[in-house]
């Protein structure tokens, strides 16, 4: 994958870390939704034959005092680990954040522990960590900025008349598809399983950071999760026809920010056999450094983004210059021989990059791309430059020219 030129590496600015789980390097730049036509995004909404009622995860939402020995804080802890996944998704949805994420379902629990002795049980065990988990989150997301992709932030990239920029926006960043487990559907929707996944896609989460908090948690909640408006508005604390009002208005700007082709969102397969195999071509591509057959997988407008690099590359040819710079011994944007292993994220398939520089036995961490398939071509790559998000995709720290061509546990 391409690697930012000089000018967007100084213009990239002071860096700093988060204090998430995964922490990690220069977290500034961006906006705006990645391009992939994949996603076709509707507003799920409960089936009205039937009452209003706290939704399970896949049957196994209790409460309290119906779970033997939950009395005691002990017990406590067994039980809320089961909802961990989704309160991780939940909470990466309204953050845009995996390192954010994480802290926050940690303080989620922390809360629910705290406050056991109060729970009086007029809810289920799910909607009571829900409704710590938004208002960690809306606490949160005071006064913070959006966090975004470069798209709209900067121009592409110009190689005749190269600058530095100068931003300071959080970037989004990406979610392994291992941690992601989606609350398993009703029997009379079976889509909301893919409504699920698609609303993990790049596309949607810039989108819906344009959404005030309160709206974004109330999309979430309502026309992702599928939760009935009351119970929303419970969380809310908030009144029904508040709720409604706030979803019209999120509705709107959700389709101002979402690319053209995806206005009207509808379920779409998980990534195809067709997809892995491109993905695997490029993969092999890197490591040879065949820019002959990257040439072959690329579409003539593909796009390339490389948070947290104020800089992305539009067109085949701007891709391919970028490419044969950083894959040239001879020029100075030269990095090194690549190794590549095929991970997943944001539900889309995904390639790890390892690099060793010029005089190194090992490779090292270096970003890992999401890649957006059409047609037997990459449209789209985000690739995020952050080594420390490896250890959250179970990425292994270094590889050598021994090391296994692929990881088990990470399909592309």
């Amino acid at each position: 994958m391409p690697t930012p030129p000089d000018a967007a590496r100084d213009g990239l600015g002071s860096v700093r870390r988060t204090s998430g789980r995964y922490a990690g390097s220069a977290r500034k730049v961006g906006r705006v939704p990645c391009r992939s036509a994949r996603l076709r995004w509707r507003p799920r909404r409960p089936p009205r034959r039937r009452a209003p009622t706290w939704p399970t995860a896949g049957g196994r939402d209790v409460g309290v005092g119906s779970v033997p020995g939950v009395s005691d804080k002990t017990g406590f802890g067994e039980l809320v680990e089961r909802y961990r996944g989704e309160l991780r998704a939940y909470c990466y949805r309204m953050l845009g954040s995996l390192d954010e994420a994480e802290d926050l379902v940690q303080e989620t629990l922390l809360r629910a522990w705290k406050n056991l002795d109060g729970f009086q049980g007029r809810s289920s065990i799910r909607a009571w960590l829900y409704r710590i988990a938004t208002n960690a989150c809306l606490d949160a997301l005071d006064g913070r900025k959006r966090r975004t992709l470069p798209h709209h932030v900067v121009p592409p990239f110009d190689a005749a008349r190269p600058r530095q920029v100068r931003v300071d926006v959080p970037w989004l960043q990406p979610f392994p598809d291992r941690l992601w487990e989606p609350v398993a559907p009703r029997s009379d929707e079976p889509e909301a399983a893919v409504v699920a996944r698609e609303t993990m896609e790049l596309a949607f989460l810039a989108a819906i950071q344009h959404l005030p908090p309160r709206q974004r948690a109330a999309v979430i909640l309502h026309d992702v999760l599928g939760w009935p408006a009351r119970n929303v508005a419970a969380v809310l604390e908030s009144s029904v026809a508040s709720v409604n009002s706030a979803l019209q208005r999120a509705r709107v700007t959700l389709r101002e920010h979402l690319p053209p082709r995806r206005a009207d969102w509808a379920p779409t397969a998980p990534p195809s056999d067709e997809e892995r195999a491109v993905l695997r071509r490029y993969m092999a591509a890197v490591e040879r450094g065949d820019l002959a057959e990257v040439a072959n997988l690329l579409a003539e407008d593909v796009r390339t983004t490389m948070p947290p690099y104020p800089v992305w590359f539009t067109g085949r040819d701007a891709v391919l210059a970028a490419l044969a710079a950083s894959w040239d011994p001879g020029s100075r944007e030269y990095v090194g021989a690549f190794r590549t292993l095929p991970t997943r994220a944001n539900g889309r398939p995904a390639a790890a990059s390892y690099v060793r520089p010029p005089g190194e036995e090992t490779y090292a961490p270096f970003a890992i791309g999401i890649v957006y398939v059409e047609r037997r071509r990459i449209v789209e790559m985000t690739a995020f430059h952050d080594p420390a998000l490896f250890p959250a995709f179970a990425l292994p720290p270094a590889l050598t020219d021994e090391s296994p061509v692929s990881a088990p546990s990470q399909p592309a």
